[in-house]
């Protein structure tokens, strides 16, 4: 009985992830996006603990895998899409893209297609074993989140971002989770400055950002991850 029920543990763990997600995208599509973001968080939070959980009891398996794969699709595809969907009808729509009004918002489950493509990516991919290549879907859903609590609480903003320009970040977003860009990785394997100077100093600035803007200053967060990533890639 306690071989059964160790390993399942895991599993449950991420059906947990998978649970946050389904809550997440539901309260994107009532356009609570707070809400929307902590369940989205909390996903996360799962997402790391399963891993993690199946390596100590040593208990890894296919199932768990693609169980997995399936729950972050979820939470960090489908929540973003469900928020960015609820956002595409809150911004003003330019004149020209008038006609299609009704048709625009359904781009933003490009963000579910490329998420799932990402993750399959992931699995196959032997070089993503301390670092990533292309955007990582947690990071990508937690931009997106933040992003429209950002935009809306915003009278500026709301105003002044249209549907435009939404439209195009979609697209560069999407087309960054499948992209080539080498990414770091937040896992230290040791304290020392020289094995993880990227890190601390990503972590050292987005810590000022997050400690002036607050949870406005994550969108911010997850550009910088982006850029420094960029700059040591071109370093390499």
């Amino acid at each position: 009985m306690s071989n059964i029920i160790t390993r399942n543990i895991p599993n449950s763990i991420t059906s947990c992830n998978l649970f946050c997600g389904c809550v997440a995208s539901y309260m994107a599509f009532q356009n609570e996006y707070r809400l929307a973001m902590l369940f989205i968080v909390l996903g996360a939070v799962f997402d790391f603990f399963d891993g993690m959980t199946a390596r100590l009891l040593k208990v890894s398996s296919p199932i768990g895998k693609e169980l997995d794969s399936l729950a972050d699709n979820i939470t960090f595809g489908l929540a973003p899409s469900a928020i960015v969907f609820s956002l595409f009808k809150e911004v003003h729509m330019p004149s020209f893209m008038a006609g299609i009004s009704e048709y625009v918002p359904y781009f933003a489950f490009i963000i579910s297609v490329f998420s799932a493509l990402r993750l399959a990516k992931f699995n196959l991919d032997e070089r993503q074993t301390t670092s990533f290549i292309g955007m990582p879907t947690p990071a990508n859903a937690l931009f997106w989140s933040s992003f429209a609590i950002w935009i809306i609480e915003d009278s500026n903003l709301i105003h002044s971002f249209n549907a435009l320009y939404l439209l195009l970040l979609v697209i560069f977003m999407s087309l960054l989770l499948v992209s080539e860009l080498p990414m770091f990785s937040l896992k230290f394997k040791s304290l020392s400055w020289k094995s993880n100077k990227i890190q601390y100093i990503f972590l050292a600035v987005s810590v000022i950002l997050l400690g002036l803007c607050g949870l406005s200053g994550l969108p911010a967060v997850i550009i910088w991850y982006i850029i420094l990533s960029a700059i040591t890639y071109k370093k390499a």
